[in-house]
């Protein structure tokens, strides 16, 4: 089994927004990893994903 957990496809929210800097205040990701993401292998996808998740995202309106 393996030692990341089943995560989404994408930390995704649909409240896309890069207004006041580069990261987006939906789903927490830089511009540059938005852009990426889908040529990210699985394990630079986990690294995104634990900064994300430790910094409260992904968020929906609030």
């Amino acid at each position: 089994m393996s030692e990341t957990k089943e995560r989404p496809d994408t930390p995704c929210v649909a409240v896309c927004s890069t207004t006041f800097d580069e990261i987006c205040r939906g789903c927490g990701r830089t511009v540059t990893e938005v852009a990426d993401w889908v040529f990210m292998n699985a394990e630079q996808k986990e690294v995104v994903w634990q900064r994300i998740l430790s910094q409260g995202y992904p968020r929906r309106n609030s």
